[in-house]
């Protein structure tokens, strides 16, 4: 991460990271059927540990759910601490999404098969 993304306790924005993990929970979706998109919630974000400028953030994304016109998507976010190398869970979080047609209407989810857990967009 980088220095523009801190506050001022030096380590990167939390609102930063949410904003990753809404990328990286909508790619997720969209390998899953989904088309066109919005949020709907995310629920259950734990921030377990600081993220700090100089680490390597991955972002891992699993299907929990796909509904008629909706999926649950969670997200983990690890971090290789800058020196050290030690590999740390900082953040997870359930996103729930919503899967709407060219009318702004939900629309079912187009039948794909669930992949396994993977990694996302990178930070």
């Amino acid at each position: 991460m980088m220095p523009r993304d801190t506050n001022a306790h030096g380590t990167i924005f939390g609102g930063v990271i949410l904003s990753y993990i809404d990328q990286a929970g909508a790619i997720e979706a969209r390998r899953q059927g989904c088309e066109l998109m919005l949020t709907v919630s995310m629920d259950k974000v734990v921030f377990h540990q600081p993220v700090h400028v100089g680490d390597l953030v991955s972002l891992w994304t699993e299907t929990l759910r796909i509904g008629t016109t909706s999926i649950t998507t969670k997200v983990t976010v690890e971090s290789i601490r800058s020196g050290s190398g030690e590999k740390v869970t900082v953040t997870e979080a359930q996103v729930v999404y919503v899967n709407i047609g060219e009318n702004g209407r939900p629309k079912a989810i187009s039948a794909s098969a669930p992949s396994a857990s993977s990694p996302a967009a990178p930070a």
